[in-house]
C-alpha cells in the first residue's frame, strides 16, 4: 500500500535518475486547490493541472493520501507531465481526507465510490474538459479506479491501474490465503495516523479547526472494521471487481511489480476482461510508479500513459493495442540477499491471457525428493513459531532488509523437497500451484508453500509463496473446523512470478505449518500429516519465444519537475530486526514504519513522522502472538505544531483476538483529546 505521506521519501531519490522534462507542447496552468461539489453539498479538494487553453481529456488521481502536503512532490512530476502532453489532471482527495470535507471511516466503501463518480460528471462538464475522463492511480487509485469503472459513470474512458488488486479479501493486506496477515494491524494504524492530521487553513479559513476535530472523533482504529470480517463476506465483496468482471465496459492497462504484493492482480485481470480491452504490464518493481522506481530497471512510464490515453481519448494510433496483451519482466535468479536494487532479465511477452503457450509441468514429492512421478508416501510436519524469520515483508517498497533472506534458515523447521539439478534452463510465468492431501491433528491449521530456487552451493532464494488457512479448503466465504486426522485436499496457490531458474540449480518445495509474523498462528500446535502421493506441485513452464527479441524498447524515464521539498536528515528509532531471547524463547521481529521530515518552503508546512510495527512471539505457544505499532505524526506551520501519538496492540487467547490502541493529539504541546478503544473480537476459524 501507499502510506500518508507515502514512501516517496526514498522514491523522491530515485527520480533524480530520470530525465526531468521542462519543456511541453502545451503551456501549463496551475490551480493549488480547487472544490468540486458533490449533490449533499459536501465538497472535495483539488489541485489541477491542465493546458492554458482549450478543451482536453482529463485524468483524474483519486487517493485519501492529502495531496496538499503528502504525495504533494510526485503529484507535481506526474500530473504537470500529463497536462503538458494535452491532458487536464487532477488529484483529488476523497471525502474526509487532505483537504476535503467530509468523514472517512473505511477504505473502498460505497460512498468514496459513488463520489468518484459525482467527481467525473463535474469534470466532464467543465469548460476545460472535452467530456472525457481518464482514472490513473498506484494502490488506492488503482482500486477504486475499477471500483468506480464498474459503476460505468458515462463520461470515463479508461482506467489505469498500478499497484491493485481485483480481489479485496483473497490478495489485500487483511487476509492471505484466508489467514490473517501481519499488515491487517499495520495498515489500521497507518491510516489512524494519517486522518488525524489537520486541514491547512490558508485553504479553509476559520473552518479547519472544526473539520479537524470532527475527523479526530471519527477516527476510529480501522482494523476493528475488518477484524469483524474474517472470513470473505458481503463485506469484503464490495469493493471486489472479480465478482463481476462483466460490469467494467472500458479498456484498462493493468500495471504492477514482481517486488510488489499486488502483481497476481494483473494476468487476473486480463483473464477476466480479454485481450481487445486490456494491456497489463509487469516488472520487477516494488510497490512505486515505473517510471519511480527503488528496484531498476525504470521505464520511461509517462510516456507509456500518453501512449494509452491517446489512443483511447484521442484516437491516436500509438501502436499500444498491437503490442503483447501481458507483457513481463522474466527475472534471473539471484543469491538471496536482504535488498536488491536491480533485478537482472529481460522483457517477454504473451499474446493472451491465459496463454496456450504456457505448459503445467507437474512435480511430485517423494521422500526428500521432487521428481516426475507420484510415489506412495506420508511425511508429518509440526513446525516450530520461527518459521518465517527469512520471510521479508509482504508488500515491498523496495526499502533495505524487505526481501526474503536465505531460506535455508525457514527451511529447517520445514518439509522440504528438492528436484535434480536441471539439465538446461528453465523459466516459468504464472502462479505455481500445490495440490496438497493434508490431515490436521487439530481443528484449525494453516499451510505456507514456499518454491525456491536452489544454487548449486546451497543458497536457497525464495521464489514466491502461498497461505492456505486449510478450514477454508470449500472457500473461503464457508470456513469449518477441520476434522483431526480425516484427509482433505486443498489447493495452495502461490503468487504469479516470471523467474528463470539456471541449468545446475534445483527447484525446491518447502512446507511448513507456521510462517510468522507474516500469518497469525493457528491457537494450538498442529502437526499436518501429508500424503505425498496424492500431492502435486505444478509449475507454469513457459518456453522461449522468438517474438520476444523484437519487442519494442521502453522509453528511458521522464518526469517533470517536483515542488520544493526539503528533506531533512532522519533515521528510523526502530531499524528492521530480528533478536531472539534464548533464555526465555522470546522472539522480536521490528519492521521500521513511515520514517521522515519533509519541508514544503512553498505552502510553509513542515511534516515528520517516525513509527514502527513490532511482532513477538515466544516459541511453543502460539497464544503468545501479539502485533504492536507506534506512531508519532507531527504537522509543523506558521500556526502551530500538531501532533499525533498512538499505540495499538493485538494480543489472543484460544478463541478471541484482544485489541487495545489509544491515539493522543495535541496543539503545541497541549493535550487536546485522547481516545482509547479495548476490544475482544471471536477468532473465526483463525
Amino acid at each position: 500500500r501507499l502510506a500518508i505521506l507515502v514512501a516517496w521519501s526514498f522514491n523522491r531519490m530515485e527520480i533524480a535518475l530520470a530525465r526531468i522534462r521542462t519543456e511541453f507542447p502545451h503551456q501549463i496552468e496551475v490551480e493549488e486547490n480547487v472544490f468540486i461539489p458533490l449533490p449533499d453539498g459536501t465538497r472535495l479538494a483539488a489541485k489541477l493541472w491542465r493546458p492554458a487553453t482549450g478543451r482536453h481529456p482529463a485524468i483524474l488521481e483519486y487517493l485519501p493520501y492529502r495531496k496538499h502536503d503528502g504525495t504533494r512532490t510526485r503529484d507535481q512530476g506526474l500530473h504537470m507531465y500529463l497536462a503538458g502532453h494535452g491532458y487536464a489532471c487532477l488529484r483529488v482527495d476523497i471525502r474526509g481526507s487532505g483537504e476535503s470535507e467530509g468523514l472517512l471511516y473505511d477504505e473502498y466503501s460505497l460512498q468514496e465510490q459513488l463520489d468518484g463518480v459525482d467527481v467525473i460528471g463535474w469534470i466532464a462538464a467543465q469548460d476545460w474538459c472535452d467530456g472525457q475522463v481518464a482514472m490513473i492511480g498506484i494502490s488506492w487509485g488503482g482500486f477504486n479506479g475499477l471500483q468506480i469503472a464498474a459503476r460505468q459513470p458515462p463520461a470515463l474512458k479508461t482506467v489505469i491501474a498500478v499497484g491493485f488488486t481485483d480481489d479485496r479479501y483473497a490478495t489485500d493486506v487483511h487476509y492471505i490465503g484466508g489467514c490473517l496477515s501481519k499488515d491487517n494491524l499495520d495498515w489500521s494504524g497507518t491510516m489512524v495516523a494519517g486522518m488525524d492530521l489537520p486541514p491547512d487553513p490558508a485553504l479553509h479559513g476559520d473552518r479547519w479547526r472544526q473539520m479537524w476535530l470532527d475527523r479526530i472523533e471519527a477516527n476510529d482504529p480501522w482494523g476493528l472494521i475488518w477484524l469483524d470480517h474474517q472470513r470473505r463476506d458481503d463485506y469484503w465483496k464490495q469493493g471486489s471487481v472479480c465478482e463481476d468482471f462483466s460490469a467494467i465496459q472500458i479498456p484498462v492497462y493493468a500495471v504492477s511489480g514482481w517486488a510488489d504484493n499486488y502483481s497476481e492482480a494483473v494476468p487476473r485481470l486480463l483473464a477476466g476482461l480479454g485481450p481487445d480491452k486490456v494491456r497489463g504490464l509487469v516488472g520487477p518493481w516494488a510497490h512505486s510508479y515505473p517510471h519511480d522506481v527503488t528496484v531498476e530497471p525504470a521505464i520511461g512510464w509517462l510516456q507509456e500513459v500518453l501512449r494509452w490515453c491517446d489512443h483511447w481519448m484521442k484516437g491516436r494510433d500509438t501502436g499500444i493495442m498491437r503490442e503483447p496483451a501481458l507483457r513481463v519482466w522474466m527475472q534471473e535468479g539471484l543469491p538471496p540477499q536482504t535488498c536488491y536494487t536491480e533485478r537482472p532479465g529481460r522483457w517477454v511477452g504473451e499474446d493472451q491471457w491465459p496463454s496456450p503457450r504456457i505448459e503445467a509441468r507437474q512435480y511430485f514429492p517423494a521422500g526428500s525428493a521432487l521428481g516426475p512421478a507420484p510415489q506412495p508416501g506420508t511425511a508429518r510436519i509440526a513446525s516450530p513459531l520461527w518459521v518465517g524469520m527469512a520471510a521479508g515483508e509482504i508488500g515491498r517498497y523496495g526499502a533495505d532488509a524487505d526481501w526474503p533472506t536465505d531460506q535455508r534458515e525457514d527451511d529447517a523447521g520445514s518439509l522440504v523437497w528438492l528436484s535434480d539439478p536441471l539439465p538446461e534452463r528453465l523459466e516459468i510465468l504464472g502462479a505455481p500451484k500445490l495440490t496438497l492431501r493434508v490431515a490436521s491433528d487439530r481443528p484449525l491449521a494453516l499451510a505456507a508453500a514456499r518454491l525456491t530456487d536452489v544454487a548449486p552451493d546451497g543458497a536457497r532464494t525464495r521464489v514466491t509463496v502461498g497461505l492456505m488457512n486449510l478450514t477454508h479448503w470449500q472457500g473461503h466465504d464457508r470456513p469449518q473446523a477441520l476434522v483431526p486426522g480425516k484427509e482433505i485436499t486443498v489447493e495452495v496457490e502461490m503468487d504469479d512470478i516470471a523467474h528463470a531458474f539456471a541449468a545446475g540449480h534445483r527447484i525446491g518445495l518447502s512446507l511448513s505449518s507456521t510462517y510468522w509474523p507474516i500469518a497469525w498462528p493457528s491457537p494450538e500446535t498442529v502437526t499436518l500429516t501429508i500424503d505425498t502421493g496424492a500431492t502435486v506441485l505444478t509449475l507454469p513452464v513457459r518456453p522461449p519465444r522468438a517474438e520476444d527479441a523484437d519487442l519494442r524498447a521502453f522509453d528511458p524515464p521522464e518526469a517533470a519537475p517536483e515542488v520544493p521539498c526539503i528533506d531533512h536528515p532522519v533515521a528510523p528509532a526502530s531499524p528492521r530486526r530480528i533478536t531472539r531471547d534464548l533464555l526465555e524463547g522470546r522472539i522480536t521481529v521490528d519492521f521500521p514504519r513511515w520514517t521522515y521530515d519533509h519541508e514544503f518552503p512553498d505552502i510553509g508546512i513542515r511534516q515528520r513522522s517516525d513509527g514502527f510495527a513490532r511482532y513477538q512471539i515466544t516459541e511453543s505457544d502460539p497464544l503468545s502472538a501479539e502485533m504492536s505499532l507506534a506512531y508519532r505524526v507531527d504537522q509543523i506551520r506558521r500556526d502551530g505544531t500538531f501532533t499525533h501519538e498512538s499505540r495499538a496492540r493485538m494480543t489472543c487467547d484460544a478463541t478471541h483476538f484482544h485489541l487495545t490502541a489509544e491515539t493522543v493529539i495535541t496543539e503545541n504541546g497541549s493535550e487536546i483529546r485522547r481516545r482509547n478503544w479495548q476490544r475482544a473480537i471471536p477468532r473465526d476459524h483463525i
